[in-house]
């Protein structure tokens, strides 16, 4: 063999060589890539073992995070509804579901009064976050406000909701709801959305204060879950749901700040102890309702109740309260608020329209009755 033709064989051996090597490093960095991806395949699927594959950065999101602090916090109520036959025997007739959140590592746990309003003997089933259940005693509750309160026996290391500040929540930023929906097969159902609007009314004569509304969904059995923030914090109770044809999207939630001292009191007291003037009134909004037209902004007063504070002052029925010290008064929720934040036994002046004139009545608060509570 020529020195020219031994070159050329050396030169394609290199190559051969060069090629298989390289083919072989292709070879094995496909099989170790496609033995990756099978990993992260089945571990997604739930083919195969997870533990292989780590929560990557960006799936582990703010709400993510969220839910992770407050969710085992939100726990299901289940109240047995129970009726008599025709032979005045107890029967069991249904099964109520709804959530509450633990507020406490002393078993509080708060939800919403038409939650547990059937209880039977005070009682309820409270199903945990870690699959437990015991049964739970009613501590208090306050129907004008929907809210309650239920106490269970602390298991260890229970999970306890962190409360946040209402006050601080703006309109567009995340909100998140846990909660039961439809039942206890759905625990711990999770919805996102936005705090959609704050100050909401939704049923200005019964309503004692503004809701936060939210687009975060809200069904049936999440009453008494919780509305997160994206920290984590509670920041609102849920309690009810606009549920007309056509209109999605509007879920209302206590604001926390509303709900911490009624809690307060219903641990202390059992009840939510409130004053009372002893009128019935009319803002310009409920007058309609009833084919009134009040030409003044006020609160009309359509009557004096003759158990009432009232009763022994100089107000009448077809007076108008224009202001209640040097608040005006505008709609029936102001004043709501008003009183709410004094006692009985307090005093307040009145300003009131009467036949044109204004004068100032003093009345001393009275306790709300019960019945009316």
């Amino acid at each position: 063999m020529d020195s020219k033709k031994r070159g050329l064989f050396i030169i394609l051996a290199i190559v051969l060589i060069i090629v298989g090597a390289v083919g072989g490093y292709l070879t094995n960095d496909f099989y170790s890539n496609t033995k990756r991806t099978i990993t992260e395949t089945t571990a997604l699927t739930g083919d195969g073992p997870k533990k292989n594959v780590p929560l990557s950065d960006n799936r582990n999101t703010p709400i993510v995070e969220a839910v992770k602090k407050a969710g085992p916090a939100v726990v299901g109520i289940t109240t047995k509804v129970y009726d008599r036959n025709v032979f005045d025997q107890q029967v069991l007739v249904g099964e109520g579901v709804g959530s509450g959140v633990i507020i406490d590592k002393a078993g509080y746990i708060v939800t919403n009064y038409h939650v547990v309003a059937q209880a039977n003997n005070k009682k309820v089933t409270v199903s945990l976050s870690d699959g437990s259940s015991q049964e739970g005693a009613i501590v208090g509750v306050d129907p004008l406000t929907d809210l309650a309160v239920v106490k269970i026996a602390p298991p260890d290391n229970m999970p306890v909701a962190t409360l946040g500040d209402s006050d601080q929540l703006q309109v567009g930023e995340p909100a998140i709801a846990i909660g039961n929906p439809l039942g206890l097969e759905f625990q711990g159902s999770v919805t996102a959305g936005v705090i959609s609007a704050l100050h909401r009314t939704v049923d200005m004569e019964s309503q004692r204060f503004p809701l936060i509304q939210t687009d975060a969904a809200i069904n049936p059995g999440n009453s008494g879950g919780a509305l997160v923030n994206a920290d984590g914090d509670v920041v609102g109770i849920n309690s009810e749901k606009i549920a007309h044809t056509g209109v999605e999207g509007m879920g209302f939630s206590i604001p926390i700040n509303e709900v911490k001292p009624i809690v307060k009191e219903l641990i202390e007291k059992g009840k939510v102890v409130r004053p009372y003037l002893g009128l019935g009134l009319l803002d310009k909004s409920t007058a309609a309702k009833y084919g009134l037209q009040l030409k003044k902004d006020g609160l009309l007063v359509a009557r004096v109740y003759s158990d009432g504070p009232a009763a022994n002052s100089d107000i009448s029925e077809g007076d108008l309260i224009v202001a209640v010290g040097e608040k005006s008064m505008t709609n029936l929720m102001e004043l709501k608020q008003i009183l709410d934040s004094h006692k009985p036994g307090e005093s307040l002046e009145l300003t009131v329209l009467s036949n044109g004139a204004e004068r100032t009545v003093t009345i001393v608060l009275g306790t709300m009755p019960e019945a009316t509570n």
